[in-house]
């Protein structure tokens, strides 16, 4: 029960921004194919590959039936096909996107020793839709949209600010800024820079200020925890973490808290 809500976890991970309101079809389908063409870690530290089909059919059923829909049934049968030849299929065709599905099998068959059929890699091609051009810069600006919120609750940004020594140790100020007022909706200083601490200041907050629609928040290790990312799925929280430059965690820094947050006496 275990593996399968981890795997579930993991397939909410990928298709909450696929499911955020507002998108254009046009904006979901990009930000799908850019999904596809990365490698992702999944259940258990694999490193793996999701079709644009298979993260389609994932958000209809998040859409549908909520986190529950995407953990999987004991009883799923294993794919025909193993995950690792179609990876390694899907990343032959990334490599030089001209080749044809009889070259990508002859070199599925030195290497593996097996590969499957020629349509079997040509519908594998085409549900990733790697014959299609990759998208310009500026259709990739347009799919992230604008970062400003309308209205309070929308999202709330989360990021740790390094504080001064204290007592020999060093000080951390874990906070919750709402995007749209600016507002602290929950702040803690903190001796160490861990999920614990960090849940100090988030759980508060959402008890005191209700559940934001999405949470922003950086790749610091407490933010990446698997219990952030459980309770989130559970919220129904959209969980997004900055990526280096697109776009960056600018205007929503800590620098601009009150100053009373920004002097700590006795960090926890």
């Amino acid at each position: 029960m275990e593996r399968a809500r981890e795997t579930g976890l993991f397939r909410y991970a990928l298709v909450q921004e696929l499911a955020e309101p507002g998108l254009s079809q046009a904006e979901r389908g990009w930000r799908a194919r850019e999904l596809a063409g990365r490698v992702h870690e999944g259940p258990g530290g694999r490193r793996v590959t999701v079709s644009y089909s298979t993260l389609t059919r994932w958000r209809r059923r998040y859409e549908e039936g909520g986190f529950d829909a995407l953990v999987p049934s004991p009883r799923q049968p294993a794919p025909r096909t193993p995950e690792e030849v179609l990876a390694l299929a899907e990343a032959l065709k990334r490599e030089k996107p001209g080749r044809t599905a009889a070259q990508v099998r002859r070199i599925l068959q030195v290497t593996s020793g097996w590969a499957p059929s020629d349509r079997t890699l040509q519908r594998l091609f085409e549900r990733l839709e790697l014959n299609r051009p990759a998208p310009g810069p500026e259709e990739e600006q347009r799919a992230f949209g604008r970062f400003e919120c309308t209205r309070p609750n929308q999202m709330w940004t989360g990021d740790t600010l390094h504080g001064p020594v204290i007592g020999g140790k060093k000080s951390y100020l874990f906070a919750f800024i709402d995007d749209h007022s600016r507002a602290v909706m929950g702040a803690r200083w903190s001796h160490h820079d861990d999920v614990v601490r960090m849940a100090a200041a988030f759980r508060p907050a959402l008890q005191a200020r209700g559940v934001p629609q999405s949470a922003y928040l950086d790749n610091g290790s407490p933010f990446v925890d698997a219990w952030l990312l459980r309770g989130c799925a559970v919220l129904g929280i959209k969980l997004v973490h900055s990526r280096p430059g697109k776009p960056p965690l600018t205007g929503q820094s800590l620098d601009h808290l009150p100053v009373t947050l920004l002097h700590p006496n006795r960090p926890a």
